[in-house]
């Protein structure tokens, strides 16, 4: 038990200098190719913060426990909702007029939907593994050709791009990439160690495995986005901080579960399909509002997520309990 909370405070503690890190050097890496933040979150930072989600499915399918897998996967983006945005909006207010998120948000209901309707007729394997990750490709493909256009682009007299900062790059080129390799190898090292810890200790008191997968292992690793995300808040910068949480949660789907069928099949329980996947689409169109209004997320807000999310573990834990 002594060495289970050891390797929980110690991954804790990885987690939130990574975190620091990641979003530091990401914003750098912005102002030097001259594209939005905005775009380095929903790419850079979102697959940095989704590698423990991806190393955490993918070795739950190669140890035969695949829906582990899936139950990661839904519960880190119910979670990445609901506690990563939560939490922040109780601290600072997260403006979501900052950057146009709408386009990425109306992306990220459409690769939820695809995977209900995935879910719904039957296990995920090789040829759905491909679909996801076909599309995958195309929307990265997408990505760098806006981020081609925006740095061509020559702004018209008088208009002010608030995405790109006009502040020039000071930070040494070498400073930059310390920053993001110690963000992207730190984040999935400290959620592995706190997952770990958590995982022994729920098996210690006798927690099942369904709620660890769906409770300890999917907030453990939606640690990342939440330590970037409070982290970006703090710093003023709302765009990295919603676009890591809509980035994560398409990435959770098109890469995690991509990669995760191809090495092997993901049956789906009957109890994901009947709760757990439409708590996931309800969470998501409850962000709706404030993307599309552009409405900021504050603390009452905030506090309304963190309690939805509480009384979804609650649910759960009842439930699987019975």
């Amino acid at each position: 038990m002594a060495g289970d909370l050891f390797s929980l405070v110690a991954g804790l503690l990885v987690l939130i200098f990574a975190g620091d890190a990641l979003v530091r050097g990401a914003v750098e890496l912005a102002r030097r190719l001259g594209i939005p933040a905005l775009i380095v979150s929903l790419t850079v930072v979102a697959f940095g913060t989704s590698a423990p989600e991806m190393m955490v499915s993918v070795v739950a399918v190669l140890d035969g426990a695949p829906t582990l897998a899936l139950g990661n996967v839904i519960g880190s983006n119910i979670a990445n909702v609901l506690l990563v945005l939560g939490l922040p909006a109780l601290f600072v207010v997260i403006r979501t007029n900052e950057s146009d998120f709408r386009r990425d948000y109306l992306f990220m209901l459409g690769t939820t939907a695809l995977f209900i309707a995935l879910a719904l007729t039957g296990p995920i394997h090789w040829p759905q593994a491909l679909l996801l990750l076909a599309i995958l490709a195309a929307m990265t493909a997408s990505q760098a050709r806006e981020a081609l256009a925006f740095r061509t682009r020559r702004p018209a007299p008088g208009e002010e791009d608030l995405d790109l900062p006009a502040v020039p790059a000071t930070m040494p080129g070498w400073r930059m990439v310390l920053l993001l390799a110690a963000g992207l190898f730190g984040l999935p090292l400290g959620a592995h160690l706190l997952v770990e810890g958590a995982t022994g200790i729920a098996r210690a008191i006798g927690i099942s495995e369904a709620v660890i997968g769906l409770t300890l292992v999917a907030i453990g690793t939606s640690l990342p986005e939440l330590a970037t995300s409070v982290t970006a808040a703090i710093r003023g910068r709302a765009d990295v901080a919603l676009g890591n949480v809509i980035g994560s949660n398409v990435l959770n789907i098109l890469a995690i579960l991509g990669v995760a069928g191809l090495v092997g099949e993901i049956p789906i329980p009957v109890q994901m399909t009947q709760f757990d996947i439409w708590v996931m689409l309800a969470v998501a169109l409850a962000l709706g509002p404030y993307v599309m209004g552009g409405r900021p997320i504050g603390r009452v807000t905030g506090l309304v997520m963190v309690a939805g999310y509480a009384g979804y573990v609650l649910a759960l834990t009842t439930g699987v309990m019975q």
